[in-house]
């Protein structure tokens, strides 16, 4: 392992007293063993991305504040560890108490760090122009202010898989597969899977079901007839109005998301305790 200064970086979506008051004290217990930078917390994608000169990229929040930070890196992605100041957080699962304990075995790089699938969704519209978005959890594609059952086509590799009627359709990684895929009805995957799933969001044939393919193919998504108000809805964050005659093809992005985890870390032990497998889910404060 390296044994040069961990370069850390420090991001926060938010900035409520509480994160404030947390981001303070953590920047204060690294800078002891670590270069510490603080990230603005309007960073643009891609733009200031080259600004971030660090090892690993701390993100204070909830799973959402990882997304935009993920986002936020687009092609130059680096290890995130996030700790969570949010609700459930499945991705962001450190506790402000664990971080505290193990400040100086993070800066001493006593972490291991997994690569994790995004998916480049591409909206073609209708007039020739081209929208490419990084997706860490799914892209969904919802009939929201149409109020109307909207129809999509799917192609896997060129083939014709199935027309979907319903509320919409959700293409998840296996990341964001306890996110919005969870709540439609969809599996959950091992995060380090390599595989997408696509769930029918309400769908009006009972027969169609969700998916799981690998995640070497790739999708395309087109649409039969449309009314106003259909959007494509990138990890929750990103919002693209559909019109017809559009089309959306998601496959493997160039690059992954590097979670950072300690390595005492179990995914069904966090499963267990975020999902209420052994009872009833319940938000987690500090």
């Amino acid at each position: 392992m390296p044994t040069d200064t961990l370069r850390i970086a420090l991001f926060s979506r938010e900035q409520s007293d509480r994160i404030s008051r947390v981001r303070d004290e953590i920047e204060r217990a690294l800078s002891a063993h670590a270069d510490v930078l603080l990230c603005r917390p309007a960073l643009t994608p891609e733009s200031d991305a080259d600004s971030v000169a660090a090892d690993l990229l701390i993100v204070l929040g909830g799973d959402g504040a990882i997304l935009h930070a993920s986002r936020f890196l687009g092609r130059r992605q680096i290890p995130i560890l996030g700790i969570n100041l949010g609700r459930l957080g499945f991705l962001a699962d450190l506790q402000p108490e664990d971080f505290r304990q193990n400040v100086a075995a993070i800066c001493r790089r006593e972490f291991q760090v997994v690569d994790h699938l995004m998916i480049e969704c591409v909206h073609r519209h209708s007039d020739g122009t081209e929208q490419c978005h990084l997706a860490l959890n799914e892209l969904a594609v919802v009939a929201g202010a149409s109020l109307r059952m909207i129809e999509i086509d799917l192609f896997i590799d060129g083939s014709k898989v199935a027309r979907f009627g319903g509320d919409g359709l959700i293409v998840s990684t296996p990341i964001g597969s306890t996110a919005h895929n969870l709540s439609a009805g969809g599996p959950v995957l091992r995060q380090t899977l390599d595989a997408i799933v696509v769930t029918p969001i309400c769908p009006h044939t009972l027969t169609n079901r969700p998916l799981v393919d690998s995640a070497d193919c790739e999708l395309l998504l087109s649409f039969p007839s449309l009314s106003a108000g259909v959007t494509a809805v990138i990890d929750g964050q990103v919002h693209s109005p559909v019109s017809p005659g559009d089309e959306i093809v998601i496959r493997r992005a160039p690059v992954c998301f590097q979670l950072a985890r300690l390595r005492d870390h179990s995914y069904y032990r966090t499963l267990h305790r975020k999902l209420g497998w052994g009872g009833q889910p319940r938000p987690e404060t500090e």
